[in-house]
């Protein structure tokens, strides 16, 4: 079902050749295409996804162990949910539009699976997987260095803007509110447009794939719009 141009694509956009195809398409393949195949069934991602999982777990903790020298160990552990959960791996496998190489069934593909972020930072896991098993585990350090452990501060800035932007506005004491604007899109398909608004102002603009993203980037907008008045 996959063509090997599509293949070579993602692996320039990732920076790594798979020696053996059929890992990185086990990688990409949901369930729910899986089932649909009556003859050569494909395998899905979840056993990839489980040991991608293990493997993010140690190298996210070796990460945050010799960057932060100071933080506690309990520090370390929130730092650690906060960078591996699946808000943050779905904005990581966004960042290389993952999404457009997951194989989806019908229902899943109809239903906007394709930009879920449970099926997002699934597929993200079951890509270190496949990393790991094809070229070791300095191979997928290398992979989430450059992907899920860059720029640290943005995302963390992304992840948090919500909260964020609530205690800044709370401690002017005045009221923020988010406001569906717009849908866009037929309706297995919508794209959700909010504005986060300050007393009535209009203070930051975000969309997505759901209600709940939106405003997150509605927030992030905000934040960043604040801080270079800074």
């Amino acid at each position: 079902m996959y063509k090997q141009g599509k293949l070579k694509e993602l692996e320039d956009k990732i920076g790594y050749v798979f020696q053996n195809k059929k890992l990185i398409k086990e990688a990409l393949t949901h369930s729910s295409f899986s089932n649909e195949q009556k003859i050569n069934k494909y395998k899905n991602y979840e056993r990839l996804e489980f040991l991608g999982d293990a493997v993010l777990e140690l190298l996210s903790s070796q990460f945050i162990y010799g960057t932060y020298p100071e933080m506690s160990e309990g520090q370390m552990t929130r730092l650690r949910s906060t960078m591996v959960c699946e808000a943050a791996l779905a904005f990581c496998a966004r960042d290389i539009l993952l999404g457009r190489y997951i194989l989806l069934g019908k229902g899943e593909e109809a239903t906007g699976g394709r930009e879920r972020d449970s099926i997002l930072s699934d597929v993200m896991e079951a890509v270190i997987g496949a990393i790991y098993l094809d070229g070791g585990i300095d191979m997928a350090n290398q992979f989430v260095n450059k992907f899920v452990f860059s720029d640290l501060e943005n995302k963390q800035l992304f992840y948090d803007s919500k909260t964020l932007l609530q205690e800044r506005v709370q401690k002017q004491a005045k009221e923020l509110v988010y406001e569906l604007v717009e849908e866009i899109g037929p309706e297995h398909d919508k794209i959700f447009v909010v504005e986060a608004r300050v007393e009535g102002i209009t203070v930051g603009k975000g969309q997505g794939r759901n209600k709940k993203t939106a405003q997150q980037q509605a927030a992030y907008q905000a934040l960043l719009a604040d801080m270079s008045k800074e």
